[in-house]
């Protein structure tokens, strides 16, 4: 069962009375990145206007998320197939592109069916009503070709694969940086930069490095790699980043970042660099594995 307004059963209802009568129906999918940015997009022939969003029917053909109902626990796996142009962009970007950038990672995909009177442009802009038919979150990227790629989507239900036991004790602190468990707030550790000449796919120069970013992360805001993020893994202080992966594409020369304070884990670094031991969740003096020969 899921949930309409009455103008939508009532809608349907007409449309069982009327065997013959036609129905107007676009299939609509928003894309929320973690980045926050709303994306949307209809398979209809003309953009329709719903929940405040203009589902654009010129750009990307999305594919797949069936209704499903089942009783249980179970997490549903679907898969999508998104085709794109080259035109198709994200910040600058190509869709597909992104997509290979990891752009579309932990995004939050909803399928909603809108009725509407007729395919105009003042039905269009105003539908009956709408009824969600699937709602979830990218799990995997399977393939990417030059004009379309297929992903895999989780439902909401994916949130419940949660490791057990909860507590685990380990040396190092068990906090994720700048989560609630951590309490630091990561904008308080952000500093904006922009790239040097010279940098590389893996290689960012940069004269405002500091050891301070060593294990940070890095968030492109201009550039070709807009909405990238990637993981610092070393630093030149003074001179460059070093990244634990390489990019899809080279950033340019005054692509402009920011870039976030990096952490190992241990207590003595929540202790000394974040001045944050009192949230601190490691058991830095549990007894080192011993083995006894025979």
């Amino acid at each position: 069962m899921r949930a309409a307004s009455n103008q939508v059963f009532n809608y349907l209802n007409n449309l069982r009375a009327n065997p013959d009568a036609i129905s107007y129906i676009a299939d609509c999918y928003t894309f929320t990145l973690a980045t926050g940015l709303i994306l949307t997009f209809t398979n209809a022939d003309v953009p329709v206007t719903l929940n405040g969003y203009v589902y654009l029917a010129n750009s990307i053909l999305v594919d797949g998320l069936k209704y499903k109902c089942t009783t249980g626990l179970e997490v549903d796996q679907q898969k999508i197939t998104i085709s794109a142009k080259t035109s198709d962009t994200i910040g600058g970007t190509p869709v597909l592109q992104a997509l290979a950038q990891g752009v579309f990672d932990s995004a939050e995909i909803q399928r909603e069916r809108a009725f509407l009177n007729s395919w105009s442009a003042a039905d269009a802009a105003n539908p009956i009503g709408s009824v969600i038919l699937f709602k979830g979150r990218v799990g995997t990227i399977d393939s990417i070709g030059r004009s379309s790629a297929e992903i895999t989507v989780n439902s909401d239900l994916v949130l419940l694969d949660l490791m057990m036991p909860r507590n685990i004790y380990s040396p190092a602190c068990q906090h994720v940086l700048y989560d609630s468990g951590c309490g630091l707030v990561k904008s308080a550790f952000a500093t904006s930069g922009t790239v040097g000449a010279g940098s590389t796919f893996i290689t960012i120069n940069w004269s405002g490095t500091s050891g301070n970013f060593n294990q940070g992360t890095i968030t492109f805001t201009s550039g070709q790699n807009t909405g990238v993020s990637a993981t610092v893994k070393t630093t030149n202080p003074g001179v460059s980043l070093t990244l634990a992966y390489p990019l899809y594409v080279a950033p340019a020369a005054g692509d402009s970042f920011t870039v976030y304070w990096g952490c190992d884990h241990t207590m003595n670094t929540c202790q000394t660099k974040f001045n944050n031991l009192a949230n601190f969740r490691g058991f830095p003096f549990v007894p080192a594995q011993t083995f006894t020969l025979f």
